[in-house]
């Protein structure tokens, strides 16, 4: 393609809108323009690097042995309503109704259709295992979309699904696909982790997310420096650490201290001089509408899912004032657990470290007070300990000994889950055993963001100049810059490299454009096709050609005649579909 010819319009400025690097470059780059909030026409580099993303995507599912299909978008509630979901699943749910009144929705995801079709099809076990897998246009009423593609309203998703007649098929299923998207995103550069994860409103057993290791993530997530553990902040484990000592003295007995209107951990730490490390906080939370009080470290946060995982309940919400005073006694920012424990109508849950602690200071259950010299198994009685806290850097691994946890920031790609019969046995998916007895399907799901995959990439490759692509997802292989477009012998020789690359199989672009080095320059580093080959008068007096490679700027002089060869060999190596090198990190 000619650059002449391309649709291709290109910024100088940042939008002020755009926030993150992906969403600023794609806008900049002439890859994506906003209809609305939330929702972008693709341009034809933008595009090229869809397709680029998809095309891996649906290899490597053809390899994994899962069968392309191509779903409705729009889907009738009824089937919702089967699966329970019509109700549960929330305002992100775009709905309609058609001519005849009756009630539709824009497919955020696709669980619901596949089991409908799989039940009216597959009836014995010799029909199992099954993956159906599509890439295909997906709708969610988000409330803030931002940040470009990362977070639309409309994008694409490459959604499988698998159904087994055993609990060790379903196993290997998620297995395959579990080897399938390491594959994916290897083959697309990416640098990643797979971390354990919560299932959500999508539900099942366990999943995996396959996070993009970027400081714009949006996901916390915790990985040992040792083993292969990780998990997203959420689901990640803290192992209990053993008692330092356990024959430390014991304080002095509780003492009530004035401290005037200090609410938070560090107005009361900065009063009484003490470590936050040293104070037991106090959150009051309600569980399907019960208060219950848990306790953590002042230098640690709640980690609410594992809380809600330990109660079993549905919903877990912090109390307003009014119900931590009807509890506590004590305004916000001053309750304790001090005298607060009241069995079933009041469990009071806390943290493995809590149980270590001396000396620390509470709240006094009563406006500006705090205790002062609190032993925690002398002082008050816990209903529980546990892991109630978010993974900080440095926490021991829970599966080795010798690791320890680091804490990084990614974005979510893809998320793998294992559902279970959830979906099969609401809908009535069933098959016939061996046996000849009726049991219901045991399935997985396995999603991937098409476009957010790319946005990702971006995030993790980028420069001051612009975007830095990895080979395997570059709308093109190489662009052939003509430096001087009125030097004849200039334009005819970048015209021959263009011709030659291309019925080389290389994908290339050719700036045949008249307009300034500088401003050709820029352009080629603000749209980040991996190799540059610049043709100038000046070079070519000796024969050669400039070779310049985008992720580092290593520039290589190569004689005319071989440049091409030196490319095939680089685009070769650089998206071939089992790298040596496993990006995980």
């Amino acid at each position: 393609m000619r650059l002449s010819r391309l649709f291709l319009p290109t910024e100088k400025e940042d939008r002020s809108e755009a926030v993150i690097p992906s969403h600023r470059l794609m806008l900049r780059a002439g890859m994506i323009r906003q209809l609305t909030a939330g929702v972008y026409s693709y341009l034809p580099l933008g595009l090229r690097a869809v397709r680029k993303v998809a095309q891996i995507v649906r290899e490597e599912m053809d390899r994994a042995g899962a069968q392309e299909v191509f779903l409705p978008a729009l889907q009738p509630a009824d089937l919702w309503r089967e699966s329970g979901r019509w109700d549960h699943f929330g305002p992100e749910l775009v709905r309609l109704r058609d001519r005849n009144d009756r009630e539709f929705c824009l497919g955020p995801t696709h669980e619901e259709v596949i089991t409908d079709l799989v039940r009216r099809e597959v009836r014995s076990y010799r029909q199992l295992p099954l993956t159906l897998y599509q890439i295909q246009t997906k709708f969610r009423d988000e409330r803030r979309p931002r940040f470009g593609v990362m977070r639309g309203r409309e994008f694409t998703m490459k959604d499988a699904y698998s159904f087994d007649a055993t609990e060790e098929g379903a196993e290997e299923s998620y297995r395959k696909m579990y080897e399938a998207y390491n594959r994916i995103f290897i083959r697309c550069g990416l640098r990643f982790r797979a971390v354990e994860a919560e299932t959500g409103a999508i539900g099942g057993s366990f999943s995996h997310e396959f996070m993009v290791l970027a400081q714009t993530g949006e996901d916390i997530i915790a990985s040992c420096t040792h083993c292969g553990y990780a998990a997203n902040v959420e689901r990640a484990e803290v192992r209990p650490k053993k008692a330092e000592s356990s024959s430390w003295p014991e304080s002095p007995p509780p003492k009530k201290v004035p401290t005037p209107g200090m609410r938070t951990v560090e107005e009361v730490c900065g009063f009484l001089h003490v470590e936050p490390s040293r104070l037991i906080k106090t959150m009051v939370y309600l569980a399907d509408g019960r208060p219950v009080a848990v306790l953590v470290r002042g230098d640690r946060e709640v980690n609410e899912t594992k809380v809600k995982r330990f109660l079993g309940c549905t919903e877990l919400e912090m109390a307003d004032e009014e119900v931590i005073r009807s509890v506590t006694g004590a305004p916000v920012g001053f309750a304790g657990p001090l005298g607060l424990a009241r069995g079933d109508s009041l469990p009071l849950l806390a943290d493995h470290e809590i149980r270590w602690m001396r000396d620390a200071v509470t709240g006094g259950n009563e406006a500006d007070t705090h205790y002062v010299h609190v032993d925690p198994g002398r002082d008050f009685q816990v209903s529980h300990y546990g892991d109630f806290r978010n993974a900080v850097s440095g926490d021991p691994c829970p599966r080795c000994t010798e690791g320890t946890l680091e804490i990084w920031r990614g974005i979510e790609v893809g998320h793998i889950f294992k559902l279970g019969t959830k979906y099969s046995e609401a809908m009535g998916a069933t098959f016939q055993d061996e046996n000849g007895r009726e049991r219901p399907m045991i399935m997985g799901c396995y999603g991937i963001g098409i476009e957010r995959t790319v946005a990702a990439a971006i995030e993790q490759n980028h420069d001051k100049d612009g975007i830095i692509f990895p080979m395997a997802i570059a709308p093109y292989h190489v662009l052939v810059l003509c430096i001087q477009t009125d030097n004849p012998q200039v334009s005819s020789t970048a015209e021959r490299l263009y011709w030659q690359l291309m019925e080389a199989g290389v994908e290339v672009l050719l700036d045949d454009r008249d307009e300034r080095p500088g401003k050709k320059f820029k352009d080629a580093d603000l749209i980040g096709i991996p190799l540059r080959i610049n043709v100038g008068e000046r070079i070519l007096k000796e024969g050669k050609v400039e070779l310049r490679h985008r992720a580092t700027g290593e520039v290589e002089k190569w004689p005319v005649d071989q440049v091409c060869q030196r490319v095939e060999e680089i685009v070769r190596d650089q998206t071939q579909r089992d790298p040596g090198s496993n990006r995980r990190i």
